[in-house]
């Protein structure tokens, strides 16, 4: 099938034909990554809701697309006072395109409060999926086991960077957040230094880009080597979940609790989340030891 022929079904299949509110992932740094329907929708939306208007025109530029609808900037700043003339628009059958630089609106970039005011207002809102630098990152990182947690940018001051990796100390899924280079040195020195050397870390930067590149291990060893280096572009830490024995709670033990429940009439399944809830565990981690307990049996 050709790229025309796709496109021509986008075409056909035109999500909000009477107006509404559309998010649109973009790449991550490659423009091929971009949808079909993304194209489409950049040559047929009424207005682009764009984070930065230059990057958003030359996005569709590199894609060959040629821009119909007006481009209005709507970055964190002025996002929320926009909000309402967007919705108005969408209320009045025009099909609003919200883009950011990079990924997906509203997660950590702009589109939240417009995703708000178009629900109030009844506006429909619906989404073209693509690229995501948060999964990408777990993905790569061999750090997360399919749970985990993502906290948008880590904190700034260092006060609140300590409060944040404390906050960690017992999670038991994966964590991910963003960071930026020139804090990422002293971020992996706190990390070190509250959740302990050998706690797994991983840092992806660049992603899908011409330098691309993730390094995993103990956080003493990435801290190592973003010490070592000038780690540049953009950045997501993946954490990895706490060891349970750290924890002070005995495998054994847990296993046992669990069969106590499951030969008193409980579900497997349910049985761990009830223990896995009572020692502040994974419930994914506490199912999967009972498995293997009872194939090591």
């Amino acid at each position: 099938m050709t790229v025309e022929s796709l496109l021509h079904r986008a075409q056909e299949q035109r999500p909000l034909p009477h107006g509404g509110i559309i998010l649109a992932a973009t790449p991550l740094g490659n423009p091929l990554d971009a949808s079909i329907r993304l194209l489409d929708a950049l040559a047929s939306a009424d207005i682009i809701a764009a984070e930065d208007t230059r990057r958003t025109r030359a996005l569709a530029d590199a894609l060959g697309v040629t821009i119909t609808g007006t481009v209005v900037s709507n970055f964190d700043h002025n996002e929320s006072d926009r909000a309402g003339h967007f919705v108005a628009e969408a209320q009045a059958g025009k099909r609003i395109l919200v883009v950011t630089d990079a990924g997906m609106p509203a997660v950590s970039d702009p589109g939240f409060p417009l995703v708000v005011a178009a629900r109030a207002a009844g506006v429909p809102v619906t989404c073209l999926p693509g690229p995501s630098a948060v999964p990408t990152a777990l993905a790569l990182s061999g750090v997360g086991m399919g749970h985990f947690t993502f906290l948008g940018f880590a904190p700034r001051k260092d006060g609140a960077r300590r409060e944040f990796f404390s906050n960690l100390l017992t999670a038991t899924t994966a964590t991910c957040f963003f960071e930026s280079p020139h804090r990422l040195q002293a971020t992996l020195d706190i990390a070190v230094e509250i959740l302990g050397a050998r706690r797994p870390v991983a840092v992806a930067r660049e992603l899908t880009k011409r330098f691309e590149e993730v390094r995993s291990g103990s956080a003493a060893e990435v801290a190592e080597w973003a010490h070592a280096k000038e780690v540049k572009g953009e950045i997501c830490v993946v954490i990895g979940a706490v060891d349970p024995e750290e924890l002070g709670v005995d495998t054994a033990d847990v296993v046992g609790e669990v069969e106590g429940l499951v030969a008193g009439g409980m579900r497997l399944k349910a049985a761990a989340g009830e223990i896995a809830k009572r020692h502040n565990l994974s419930k994914r981690e506490v199912y999967e030891a009972v498995l293997h307990a009872r194939e090591e049996a």
